[in-house]
């Protein structure tokens, strides 16, 4: 079990520091493109969503098919997702906008899609924050609750997405995983599931 557990480590590690990978092999051999700064906006962004629904299919695997297994990766693939939405983040106020506190709160009213942005991370950093045996312990009965505003979250990422993106098909692809992913934890279709099992 210990080994098991460190392979799926290492397969959640690598698969989710390869985007930061090639994104520094393109920024070092000059592959990006006339708008850098715009590029490592949307590049760190698209894997931060993936890892967050990534996270959020780990219980419904767990569900379906019985993967107990894939539990242990649902806490890291969280986290690795808050890292790069921070880079996301990083990126958009100080590198963007020079952290011009009027231009971002300009951004912010005027476009919807930031605004969803700023939602979905404001919620998420008390859960990473949290994330830890001592919080678990300290919290109790009030930490599960607290988690499940990740759900909350994901929804506004999506549509962060979605009001960005020109074309809105993988946004929508998106949108329809993360759906699926939050129906199966409804408690009627918990318990069918359960009780098929």
């Amino acid at each position: 079990m210990f080994i098991k557990r460190q392979i799926l480590d290492l397969i959640v590690t690598i698969a989710a520091l390869l985007p930061l990978g090639l994104i520094f092999f393109d920024a070092i051999t000059g592959r990006l493109s006339v708008n850098p700064i715009q590029e490592l906006i949307l590049r760190t962004g698209k894997p931060a969503l993936v890892l967050l629904i990534a996270s959020l299919a780990c219980t419904p695997l767990n569900l379906l098919f019985g993967w107990k297994w894939i539990m242990a990766a649902r806490k890291p693939l969280g986290l690795y997702s808050f890292g790069y939405i921070v880079l996301h983040l990083f990126l958009f106020v100080v590198v963007d906008y020079s952290l011009d506190l009027d231009l971002i709160s300009q951004a912010i009213r005027e476009k919807r899609y930031i605004l969803a942005g700023m939602a979905a991370f404001l919620l998420l950093v008390p859960l990473a924050l949290t994330s830890n045996g001592a919080a678990m312990r300290r919290l109790g009965r009030w930490w599960r609750r607290l988690h499940r505003l990740v759900y909350l979250a994901a929804i506004l990422a999506v549509l962060h997405y979605l009001w960005l993106a020109k074309v809105i098909r993988e946004p929508v692809i998106f949108g329809i995983i993360l759906l699926a992913l939050l129906a199966l934890r409804l408690p009627i279709i918990r318990r069918a599931l359960l009780w098929r099992t």
